[in-house]
Order: structure tokens, then sequence, then C-alpha cells
């Protein structure tokens, strides 16, 4: 008969190489063992239940909230990456209650107003001889320090795993800064189950800004039909014989299976030449989880293209500007007079650097609650 452990754990479904529950690298804090969830679990259940993870549902992922109801936010496109990560994780044999975690967990140091949000803090706070800012590092801060839900421990007192997949999450647009974090800088690489987030967020995000690309009328079918993947699957669902109000759907469905079925044929392969056998050789040896060279190669041209005909569109431009407008105000103005900070935060100043405080401070705020701050700020009519 199986033990506990066992029936948590799920063990018998897991390949060799995968991330155990029961011998996961521990929390910072020690706490009794719960009787029907592994340690795996409770670290998601912790993240679904925090105020940053609610947040993200009025986060900016490329449209700025009020921009549209049908757009994707930080929450919708967090569930899209545990969607295609628990996928690639299943068919691995990985363990899907870790990949859970990091999925629900690797934006939540995100700011208001999507990556611009984030490159305007980070200037700021180096105009102030700080070392700057990084969405994965704040990630981190986050479930560590600022979560306050506990009357044991500070945070949310994560797994060791989970936390590695919040500081150690890399894609083309996230390049972690963990030097400073000794802890997580012992091992080569950190498990598969962190890289399989790593990738299906670079495959959410790319699918999804397509999606919402077409849907705007920043891209049209006719642009898109120059990228090399984009014609290979039209002509793989026979496009001219789908509705035009399904084309897109079609697509977009396509091309995030045709993406994940690559990753997943690839790192069977990756794995396979690797020779791991457990997950301490998966932590001394290279990145193992990844599309094969030439779906990079053609996804290199796909990023280039959304660059060019979504990221820089005068639409999107103007949405940044704003960001950049608000969130520079937000923080000079707190910084003139700390004193029109909410009295809880004003009391973190007291052991923080006041530039640091507002950072954090505004770091956690909703698009839509940045711009009533704002308003509440900077327009006269505006009731405080």
């Amino acid at each position: 008969m199986k033990n506990n452990q066992d029936i948590k754990d799920n063990d018998i479904l897991l390949s060799p190489y995968a991330a155990r529950s029961s011998s996961s690298l521990g929390r910072k804090y020690k706490e009794e063992e719960h009787p029907y969830r592994n340690v795996f679990q409770r670290d998601r259940d912790r993240i679904i239940h925090s105020t940053a993870f609610r947040r993200l549902e009025y986060k900016t992922q490329v449209f700025i909230y009020g921009e549209g109801d049908h757009y994707r936010n930080r929450l919708t496109h967090t569930l899209e990456v545990q969607q295609i990560a628990r996928t690639i994780a299943r068919t691995l044999k990985l363990n899907e209650d870790l990949v859970e975690g990091i999925s629900l967990a690797h934006d939540i140091g995100h700011t208001p107003f999507g990556h611009k949000g984030e490159l305007v803090l980070d200037k700021l706070m180096k105009e102030h001889k700080f070392p700057g800012f990084e969405h994965n590092e704040q990630g981190l801060k986050v479930v560590d320090k600022i979560e306050e839900r506990y009357p044991d421990f500070p945070g949310l007192n994560l797994t060791y795993e989970v936390r590695e997949g919040i500081i150690r999450h890399k894609t083309s647009y996230d390049r972690p800064l963990i030097d400073e974090y000794q802890e997580f800088t012992k091992f080569t690489s950190p498990s598969l189950e962190a890289q399989v987030v790593n990738v299906s967020d670079e495959i959410a995000y790319t699918c999804h800004d397509l999606d919402d690309g077409i849907r705007s009328g920043i891209i049209s079918f006719k642009e898109i039909e120059k990228i090399t993947l984009w014609k290979e699957i039209e002509k793989k669902v026979n496009i001219e014989k789908i509705p035009e109000k399904h084309k897109r759907h079609v697509m977009i469905r396509n091309f995030i299976n045709y993406l994940v079925s690559d990753v997943i044929c690839q790192s069977i392969e990756n794995i396979e030449k690797s020779g791991v056998s457990s997950i301490e050789d998966v932590r001394n040896t290279h990145i193992l989880i990844t599309h094969s060279e030439e779906v990079i190669r053609k996804h290199t041209q796909l990023r280039k293209f959304l660059e060019e005909n979504m990221y820089e569109n005068y639409r999107v431009i103007r949405m940044a500007k704003k960001a950049e407008r608000i969130i520079t105000d937000l923080f000079n103005a707190y910084l003139n007079e700390p004193k029109q900070l909410p009295p809880h935060i004003q009391k973190k100043m007291e052991y923080e650097p006041k530039e640091i405080v507002i950072c954090d401070y505004i770091a956690g705020m909703t698009d839509r609650f940045a711009q009533l701050e704002y308003q509440k700020l900077f327009n006269l009519e505006s009731l405080v």
C-alpha cells in the first residue's frame, strides 16, 4: 500500500529526472506538512490567494487597461502560460504541481503598464543611484517579503524550487539577474519544470500578442503571411476553406500546437542525449527544454516582425508614453513629499530607503489604480 507521501506526489507517474516534493530543497521557515497536499500544491494555492496575484487582472500585457475588454492582461497571460506548461510537463512526465506554481508566480513582480513600466522604474531607480528594477527580482521580493498573510514568517514562505523558477525565469525578453542571490547560483541550470515555464511563457506571449494584434487591427493577415511559420501553418490547416470569422482562432490554436509539439519533441531528444537520470543531473547540465534549431530561427523572424509591426505601432507607443508619464510623475511626487503616501507605506521608510519603498509601492499598483492615483494627485477637480 502506498504511504501518504507517495499519494501526494504521484511519484510513480514522474520521470526519474523530475522534481519531487518529497525531496524538495525546502522552505526558509520550517512548517508542518499538510496531510493531503504536497509542498508544491501548497505553494500554488498560496500564490493564487495572494494579493499580488489578484492584481494581475488589471495589469497590462500589451494593451493598457481600458483599451478593450478582450485583450490579454497579466492574469489571462499567466493562465495561458500555466495551460501550455502543464501540457508539456505532463507529456514529459515532469511535476505538474511545481510547473503550476512557477507558472502562476512568474509575472507576480511585474509593474503596471507592462514592460514599459518596468523600464521606467529601472531608469528612475538608477537615476537615484540604486541598482535598478527587474521584475523577476521583484517577484522574489513579493513572495519572500512584501506579501503579509502569515503570523509566523514574512512573505509566502514558498519552496526553493518555486522561488528558483521565479528568479531564474528567462526568455527573449527576460534576463534574470541572480548574481546577488547565491542560493540560486550554485546550480548550472534550474529544474526542468522551471525550464518548461520559461519556454511556455515565450510561446504564450508570442501567440497571444499575434492574436491581440490581429484583433486590434494593428496586424493584418496580409502582413503576417510574409512570416515563414505562419505560411507553413496556413498550408497545414488549408486556410482558404475556413470561414473568415474563424480564421484567427484556427490559426492561433494551430500556432500554439505547432510550437508546443516542437518543444516536446526536441526536449525528449535533448534529455535522451544528455543521459540525465535525476534532478541532480539536470541541475548540473545545460538547458534541456528547448525548441529545435529550425524553429528557433523561424521564431526569431516572427519576434522581429512583432517588434516592427506591433510593439512599434503608434497606438502602442502612445500607450507606452502615457505609462511613462504616469509612473514618472507618481514617483517624483511621492519622492518630493512622502507624506502623500498611505500611512502604512510611510511606515516602511523607517527601515528602508524611501526610493525603494516608493518603487515597491508603484510596482504593486494595477494600471487602473495608477491612473486613479495620478488623477488624485494632478487633477485639481478630482477627489483625493
